[in-house]
């Protein structure tokens, strides 16, 4: 398990940047594409997820979106 990982779990509470959910969607191979044509939140998902998961971009990421992430199957 990542380190990463771990402390989102402990404590989603922090203050969690998008840079920091954008690596962890990286080390588990989890699709985050970043805002088009003036939107605002980032779009999260996975093959093995049948829901996306959309997270505003700007900081710091409430914990409600980090939950959701790390609750996932895929990590």
């Amino acid at each position: 398990m990542s380190r990463r990982l771990e402390r989102m779990r402990e404590n989603p509470t922090a203050n969690w940047t998008m840079s920091d959910v954008e690596a962890l969607c990286r080390e588990f191979d989890i699709h985050c594409a970043p805002p088009r044509g003036g939107g605002s939140h980032y779009k999260i998902a996975h093959p093995a997820i049948a829901e996306k998961l959309t997270v505003p971009s700007k900081r710091p990421i409430k914990a409600v979106y980090i939950r959701h992430l790390v609750a996932s199957r895929t990590v």
